[in-house]
């Protein structure tokens, strides 16, 4: 079960430090002729040889390392194979899955709970991690994969065709979300920032509450306190995940090319894919869920 982005969030570790907006003040001083003010041109021997003084030093002593071993900076290319490889992954994850529920589905429901727990500590791991490790990142992917795959094969049994109807429309949200944050449309901001991390504690809250009741047995619905009382009250509680996995892209969005334009260190484009692999796993689960109690309602 997906929580919600702590990782975009993830994303705001020690990669992006705060010393890009060099000190660029001029030095003037009085004309004792003119009794103007005028820049000081004047050039000390080291600096018309070429010889760096002490500010240029420190100005370059406090910018980001621009590379780790590979010479290089996260580009948005390195961010999309990470992103691919991270994605890979979790379609292993869900084959795997589906084709272990096709021969024993009581295995595959018990290894579902060992996924979505396994899944929520490495989650967990990896966005209070300082420096993001690719083999933990997968891992989580893999984790999330098996969960997707093994939830979306019971649910295409019982609503033939939901999977392709959330698959398509979290690509579509990813694509909105994309093409209107490229346009300037849509931006994070300092007050959304706020409410939505107060929105996610309390979202957070009620999932782990809610997954706590499915797990022992608390709540016959199989969605838990959800649809427990109205299917309508799971279709508001899903919009309104919805609305804060998309925000989460957002936030996603804004690390990565904050990121690329700082030149942080190419292996932090891994902590821009654990971003966003959260916030579209969780987008996923969101969608499927509503689908799933819409047409529960319509049948």
């Amino acid at each position: 079960m997906q929580f919600g982005n702590s990782s975009n969030p993830v994303f705001r570790s020690g990669a992006m430090p705060d010393q890009f907006n060099a000190d660029k003040r001029r030095r003037f001083y009085m004309d004792s002729n003119a009794g103007t003010v005028r820049e000081d041109t004047q050039q000390t021997y080291a600096q018309q040889h070429g010889v760096p003084g002490p500010d240029q030093l420190q100005q370059q002593y406090n910018m980001p390392a621009h590379a780790g071993r590979e010479g290089l900076p996260m580009t948005y290319d390195d961010v999309i194979r990470k992103t691919v490889t991270s994605f890979a992954v979790v379609l292993l994850g869900a084959g795997a899955a589906v084709t272990l529920a096709t021969m024993m589905p009581g295995l595959v429901m018990g290894l579902t709970v060992v996924a979505v727990l396994a899944g929520l500590v490495l989650g967990l791991v990896n966005a209070f991690r300082r420096e993001p490790n690719p083999g933990l990142i997968l891992a989580y992917s893999a984790t999330q994969g098996f969960f997707l795959g093994a939830i979306t094969w019971v649910l295409e049994l019982q609503f033939p065709g939901i999977a392709f109807q959330a698959v398509a429309a979290t690509l579509i949200v990813f694509g909105c979300v994309l093409v209107a944050f490229k346009s300037g449309k849509i931006r994070a901001t300092p007050k959304l920032n706020k409410m939505f991390m107060i929105a996610l504690g309390a979202y957070l809250i009620f999932a782990l509450f809610n997954f706590g009741l499915m797990l022992f047995g608390g709540t016959s619905s199989m969605f838990g306190l959800r649809t427990e009382f109205s299917p309508w009250i799971g279709i508001a509680i899903g919009a309104f995940a919805i609305l804060l996995a998309t925000y989460s892209l957002v936030l996603d969005f804004t690390n990565i090319d904050e990121g690329v334009k700082a030149g942080v260190e190419q292996k932090y484009g891994w902590a821009a894919a654990f971003g966003l692999t959260v916030s579209l796993v969780w987008l996923y689960i969101e969608i499927l869920r509503i689908i799933a109690i819409v047409r529960s309602m319509a049948d």
